[in-house]
């Protein structure tokens, strides 16, 4: 791999345009993306290059692929993407943004591996009383070959088939006991289990991660809304980075992808088009304690 992916190295926040800036990577010189893209219609960045206020919601997918047409280009081969969107409303009718762009990014050669639900339990009340408050938003796993890196085990979950929270019938009663696999037939084939060794099918670090994140939103204090959540990029970056790689985020905003990166032990590359952000960015990277997290 490039050591030095960018002209000023690693570890940088960088001012521009995103494709522009994606140009100046070298091919296949990151491991991971971690990103949320501006969501259309739905804030003013304020900057002539921003990407979110276009007239129509083609042309704000074709301008995303356009930067993750680069993006496929600079991430190695075995790298992941995860693409966290949310939808929106116009004349009483939702877009599917998320799903569109999805399949946009399909057409372009990547490799949908999951769609994740990232369940928000703190979503802001809606006064709306004709369909449900939304809580949730898309989160898309992206690879461009079917042999990337994985680890799953860095974000398993605890069991819950023998925990007070366990929806099977007989709960813990079943744990060691001879005969005592649950729904009675379902496991016929497994002498392992019918032998009383249960719990032998379960993972010692826990079961592999579901397809819904449940992670409130985060708040910034030098920001007036809600900002990537550290728990959220945190599961990607473990997941989808291994030790010391680079995590890029074209849309790096006020920083958390940088952030949570450095934390866990990995490079960072950064890119916005609103400078105000850029420095909040390079700010937060020097003072991590002025994070608020969940």
């Amino acid at each position: 791999m490039n050591d030095t992916p960018h002209e000023t190295g690693l570890d940088v926040i960088i001012e521009g345009d995103a494709h522009a800036c994606l140009a100046q990577l070298a091919a296949e010189s990151v491991h991971c993306i971690v990103t949320s893209p501006p969501y259309y219609r739905q804030r003013d960045y304020s900057t002539p290059i921003q990407i979110g206020n276009e007239d129509a919601p083609e042309e704000y997918i074709h301008r995303l692929v356009s930067v993750f047409s680069e993006c496929l280009r600079v991430l190695r081969a075995d790298g992941t993407l995860w693409l966290n969107l949310g939808d929106k409303y116009m004349n009483g009718e939702l877009l599917g943004m998320p799903w569109r762009v999805a399949f946009a990014l399909k057409e372009l050669g990547w490799i949908l591996r999951s769609d994740i639900i990232w369940h928000k339990p703190n979503a802001v009340p809606s006064s709306v009383k004709n369909r449900p408050t939304t809580d949730h938003e898309y989160l898309f796993l992206f690879v461009k070959s079917q042999d990337y890196y994985y680890d799953i085990d860095a974000i398993r979950e605890p069991h819950v088939t023998f925990s007070p929270d366990s929806k099977m019938r007989g709960g813990r009663n079943h744990f060691g006991k001879v005969n005592g696999t649950p729904e009675k037939g379902k496991n016929a084939g497994s002498s392992n289990l019918h032998d009383g060794r249960w719990d032998q099918a379960f993972h010692p670090k826990g079961r592999n991660r579901r397809t819904v994140w449940g992670i409130p939103l985060s708040k910034f204090r030098d920001t007036h809304f809600a900002v990537f959540p550290e728990k959220l990029v945190e599961l990607c970056i473990q997941a989808g980075c291994p030790d010391g790689g680079v995590v890029l985020d074209p849309f790096i905003g006020s920083g958390t992808t940088a952030l949570v990166a450095q934390r866990l032990g990995r490079r960072f590359v950064g890119i916005d088009s609103n400078p105000v952000y850029c420095q909040m960015a390079r700010e937060r990277l020097a003072q991590p304690s002025l994070f608020m997290g969940d």
